[in-house]
């Protein structure tokens, strides 16, 4: 299995997100989506994890099944509330025994009325520590633009970043829509002496009932991008604006490459549609994909 360091060494990577399935509604879209994607090639795949043990099986078994069934780097994540450090540690080595070489070592937000100080470890820099303690995997750690909202300001969150970082190997931001909030990031990243890849996360905006609920997971639609979504449905309805949302998060990612990002991760939402459109206005091979 390949690591996530080695491909990005090689050259840019191509990758997407998806969570894992809480019904058999659910697993079935997921299925569909993935026999979709794969063609694609992607380089890597990453499984998200919100916490507690179910859903740490759920990402397990998610992250080990497409091990075993499809050509799929699976990239795992793993948080750090609601965990002692042996539960960690055991997830960390079950994850190595099911093949799993890749992970995302993440704070995570407590559960709505849990103990904000629950678990051991507080924040990822020490779960990036733990899995260099066991060994065997290639670590990256999430990165914010805009800052993590729970960061006092910009500056306390871009020193708290780069020292997670030049310990992980890599980073993913949080989904933006505008490349010099990227490319700041990145300028001051570089300032502290950090040049570790760090990878743009892109969601496109698919229709203007999902702009509220993007504020909400942490990355606000600036203004100039509602009013062009809000000018399409004026003209086109529903459809026009998911035609244009794609058009923006795609001169973004061409954006994002002309400036030298050193690749694109793609938020599904465990749907293939808009990713799959945004790769062929790009221009994008499977030969291309394949990092």
């Amino acid at each position: 299995m390949a690591w996530i360091s080695d491909m990005l060494a090689r050259g840019p990577t191509y990758s997407f997100e998806f969570f894992p399935p809480k019904n058999d509604t659910e697993q079935a879209t997921l299925v569909r989506t993935l026999r979709e994607l794969e063609p694609l090639t992607p380089s890597f795949v990453s499984v998200t994890y919100r916490g507690g043990r179910e859903s740490r099986q759920r990402t397990h078994d998610l992250v080990a099944g497409m091990l075993r069934t499809t050509s799929l780097t699976p990239m795992a994540h793993l948080v750090c509330v609601e965990h002692s450090r042996l539960e960690l540690a055991e997830v960390l080595v079950a994850f190595r025994k099911a093949g799993v070489e890749n992970l995302l070592a993440l704070g995570g937000d407590p559960p709505v009325g849990a103990d904000a100080a629950g678990g051991e470890l507080r924040y990822a820099v020490e779960l990036v520590e733990l899995a260099r303690a066991i060994g065997g995997f290639s670590v990256g750690v999430a990165a914010h633009p805009g800052g993590h909202p729970a960061s006092a300001d910009l500056r306390s969150d871009r020193d708290m970043l780069a020292a997670k970082l030049r310990l992980a190997d890599f980073a993913i931001t949080q989904f933006f829509f505008e490349a010099d909030e990227y490319l700041g990031l990145v300028e001051d990243l570089a300032a502290r002496g950090v040049t570790k890849p760090v990878l743009p996360g892109i969601m496109p905006v698919t229709s203007l009932r999902s702009v509220p609920r993007m504020a909400q997971m942490g990355a606000a639609v600036p203004p100039w991008a509602i009013e062009h979504l809000q000018e399409a449905s004026a003209h086109g309805g529903e459809e026009a604006v998911r035609r244009a949302g794609i058009e923006l998060a795609t001169d973004l990612c061409t954006r994002l490459m002309a400036a030298g990002a050193p690749g694109l991760h793609f938020y599904t939402l465990n749907r293939s549609s808009a990713t799959r459109e945004i790769y062929e206005s790009l221009g994008l091979t499977p030969l291309d994909a394949t990092g």
